[in-house]
């Protein structure tokens, strides 16, 4: 069930240490952006901006370094691209616990994704749906284990989301019955190759469920709302993207990509979009989705 309760007036910043820092600056920079509309717009649009930028920040460094490795990492070295790449995304997740640029909480859903995604990968892999054509010996089977950390990314940015914008909800469905649709989607994911496809009954479900579901968010003070659908459907579009970026960068490749690159057919949105169901409800281990008070609207 939803959990109802007032939000705090706290900012949410004080859950980083690093970000608290910076939140009386921030409160005299409202003030004075609060005396014009035009003003007050840009502060929010940047606002909006930086909060983005911060539940990014796990994704970002992530494709920072397939980028990075792919265009200047020696071809002769000793340690393989893959294996440096595992290294270096634990060297970012324990920089981020030190530094306290991340939550221990954020941290265990890191895991969890970690553990739902390299299983996801082993079989995947084992089906050609995907490769990864470079050698490594950080591996398990055909997988590279820095591939557990690219959708360990996505539970990062939804966890850190999810506090920035203060998320709320109207009309969330049993906490039941999204585990019940998530268990189905994930186990689609492997029968799918053995029996039918049954994704586009799932959407059925998943509108059953969430189509009259609105989550409200918070980039200031005032609150704005989205449907569901339409929020889950612009997250995956941003990861459709940044697979783009990262089969461009032959971390992996899909059978069509095997000599030249060509970009993610569209058609892969829909299995991000399932993705992206599973991800909400297994932030919801450590988010509980919070009712929306209409009392509480500021404007």
């Amino acid at each position: 069930m939803i959990q109802d309760d007032k939000p705090s007036n706290k900012s949410a910043a004080l859950g980083w240490a690093w970000l608290s820092r910076f939140i009386e600056a921030d409160r005299r920079l409202a003030q004075r952006a609060s005396g014009n509309p035009i003003t007050l717009g840009l502060y929010e649009f940047l606002r909006f901006g930086v909060k983005q930028a911060w539940a990014c920040l796990f994704g970002g460094a992530m494709l920072a370094l397939l980028l990075a490795s792919h265009l200047w990492y020696p071809k002769d070295a000793s340690l393989a691209r893959y294996d440096f790449l595992v290294l270096a995304a634990l060297a970012v997740q324990v920089g981020m616990l030190v530094w306290r640029l991340e939550t221990w909480e954020e941290a265990r859903v890191i895991l969890v994704f970690h553990l739902v995604g390299t299983v996801m990968e082993i079989f995947k892999t084992s089906m050609g749906s995907w490769t990864y054509p470079e050698p490594s010996v950080l591996r398990l089977g055909g997988v590279p284990l820095f591939t557990g950390f690219m959708y360990a990314a996505v539970g990062s940015y939804i966890a850190r989301a999810w506090r920035l914008f203060d998320f709320r909800f109207e009309r969330y469905p049993p906490e039941w019955a999204t585990w019940l649709l998530a268990i189905a989607i994930y186990a689609n994911f492997f029968l799918h190759h053995y029996w039918y496809d049954l994704r586009w009954i799932i959407f059925g479900v998943f509108l059953l469920l969430f189509g009259r579901t609105v989550i409200w968010f918070r980039v200031h003070h005032h609150w704005r709302w989205l449907p569901v659908p339409i929020s889950t459907l612009l997250v995956a579009l941003f990861i459709w993207v940044a697979e783009n970026i990262g089969t461009w960068s032959r971390a992996w490749v899909y059978p069509s990509q095997t000599s030249v690159w060509s970009p993610v057919p569209i058609a892969k949105l829909s299995a991000w979009y399932l993705l992206m169901i599973i991800s909400v409800v297994l932030v919801t281990l450590v988010q509980k989705p919070k009712a929306f008070d209409n009392n509480e609207n500021r404007g």
